[in-house]
């Protein structure tokens, strides 16, 4: 055989490779909200995906914590919450329990259904004190208890809230009634 046709299967080999570590590495990131099996509490965790999804090349992922709200405390746990990521893998994860959450709900402002897009325009939150906040600003492990004491807000009305809390001096705001 020619040396190209070498070259074109060791090509298609290594993209093949590649979309399989990136689809496991894709599937393993992203923040968790787990309970910690020492103190029962929520904890929020991360993934180190890049390990995850090497290792599932070979059999079974070996999953390892990147990241926990309860280090540096006790970064020498024995990471046994991690056999709730195991049974479940997409049940703790944060971006899936938020769809959920707004799953039928209607926006604090406007009163539209929420649609939930992970992209540039995601929904945020409205706190108790009519703040709203966008994802990041959660902390994983609060996530129960800010889900309990907040709205559901679309991204426009967010932006909005945004607008006039940041920059009052370039919006008018203007009531409406059942508005945030």
């Amino acid at each position: 055989m020619p040396v190209s046709v070498f070259i074109a299967i060791a090509v298609v080999v290594a993209i093949l490779v590649a979309a399989r570590w990136g689809w496991s590495w894709f599937s393993y990131r992203g923040s968790r909200v787990v309970t910690c099996p020492e103190n029962h509490r929520p904890a929020g965790v991360a993934l180190n995906a890049a390990r995850a999804a090497s290792t599932a090349f070979v059999g079974s992922p070996n999953l390892r914590l990147s990241t926990c709200s309860r280090w540096p405390e006790k970064a020498g746990c024995g990471q046994e919450c991690l056999r709730e990521i195991q049974e479940a893998p997409g049940d703790c994860l944060v971006r899936n329990i938020a769809a959920r959450w707004y799953a039928g709900k209607v926006c604090a402002g406007c009163g539209k259904p929420i649609h939930v897009e992970w992209g540039a325009s995601q929904p945020a939150l409205i706190s108790a004190d009519h703040e709203s906040l966008e994802w990041h600003q959660v902390p994983a492990d609060k996530l129960f208890e800010t889900l309990e004491s907040s709205a559901p807000v679309c991204f426009a009305c967010h932006m909005a809230n945004k607008l006039v809390r940041e920059h009052p001096d370039l919006a008018i705001e203007r009531h409406r009634s059942g508005s945030m």
